[in-house]
This record gives structure tokens, sequence and C-alpha cells, in this order.
């Protein structure tokens, strides 16, 4: 192995997930490691091992990567078909994928991950909280029309970073049956039925019961 990706549960670990996508996507060869979540960034071991104190955490080749969105840089210069061939198309891409990274927090806040979860609505939506899925379900819209007709994913008919940053989303929106336009409700099924994120169900199904967090 050329290296170690490190990851929380991936019950829960949505920025794990991230990285851990663009990781299989490019190929690299790597040794996962998971550490179950503590809840309330008390998971010491995590702190001792990632430079920022957090997952997901790659080393490989000789590179120390973390912070997803940097995680996801590397594995695009190994292959470079995670970001879309076109130079503005690949700039959308990157301004669209940087958003996720560091907003829609009200989204994050209040519809935590849990791939374990089952679906149904939040029984209350604050107005902060129907703000945030209406800008969300515009951003992915407007990159699924971006061409004039819907495409399977975000930016044509593969999956690249930008699917990558915006699956914990995809996640979210059917967990909690979020608002959005018909147009991005099937590129959540098209991503929900992607081989890589049943596989990730597939893992997070069989973690240790004594994973599970209590809230």
């Amino acid at each position: 192995m050329a290296g170690v990706l490190l990851l929380g549960s991936r019950r829960y670990s949505s920025w794990s997930l991230r990285g851990w996508l663009a990781v299989r996507l490019a190929g690299l060869d790597v040794t996962e490691e998971v550490i179950p979540l503590k809840g309330g960034g008390k998971t010491t071991e995590i702190h001792a091992r990632s430079p920022n104190r957090m997952v997901p955490y790659l080393t490989h080749d000789g590179a120390d990567v973390w912070e997803s969105l940097a995680i996801c840089e590397y594995c695009a210069e190994i292959a470079p078909s995670l970001w879309p061939e076109d130079r503005i198309v690949r700039a959308y891409a990157r301004s669209i994928s940087a958003q996720m990274h560091a907003g829609f927090r009200p989204i994050r806040q209040n519809c935590a991950m849990d791939v374990e979860r089952v679906p149904a609505p939040l029984p209350e939506i604050s107005e902060e909280l129907a703000a945030d899925v209406a800008l969300l379900s515009r951003t992915l819209k407007g990159a699924l029309l971006r061409s004039g007709q819907p495409t399977s994913f975000l930016f044509g008919e593969r999956m690249t970073v930008a699917d990558c940053m915006y699956a914990p989303i995809a996640i979210r929106i059917h967990t909690f049956e979020l608002d959005v336009d018909p147009v991005v409700k099937t590129w959540v099924r098209t991503m929900l039925d992607h081989p890589l994120i049943r596989e990730w169900y597939e893992l997070a199904a069989d973690e240790p019961a004594e994973w599970r967090l209590v809230y």
C-alpha cells in the first residue's frame, strides 16, 4: 500500500465520505483506517494523528493531505478527469465545490448525516434553513442544466470532485426529504445508486454497534 486514508465512522462522517470518494475514483492504493467518532469533538485518537485534528486525513506516496477539498484536489492531480476538461466549466465546478466546503451551514447543522436514519421530513423548518435549501437547489440545478439539458452528474456523465463534495448533501436531501427541484431529486437518486455510495452504506452497516452515537 502506498499510503493511509484516515476516516471517521462512515455512518456519520460526511467529510470522510467526500475524501473517500475522491480517493476511490482516483484509484489510490491506500489502507483505510476508520476511527469511531465520539461526538462533541472528543475523538482524541483523531486529534493525535491528524494535522487539523479532523478527518479525513490522507498520507500517500510521501504527501500529507488534510481537508476534504484539498484531498479532492490532490486526487485530481493524479486523475485529471475528476475535474471537467473545459476551463470555464472547470472554474464553475471549482466554485461550487468551494461553496460547499465553506457554506450551507444551516443544512449541515440541522440535517446531520446518518446513513442509517429512516427517511422522514423535519418536524419544523426555520426560515434560515428554508433559504439555505433554496440556495442549494438553485446551485445544483444550475450545474445540472448548464449544458441546456439535465446531466447524470453535476458536470456530465461521470462523477467529479463537485459530486464528491455534494455527496453527503444528496444523502441529507434523501434522509430529510428536503424540498429541492425535481432535476436535483433525479441527481440524488443517481448519486445514491452509484456503486461507491452503495458500498459506503454497506460498510457503514458493518461497523460495530458500539460505534453508534446517541442523539
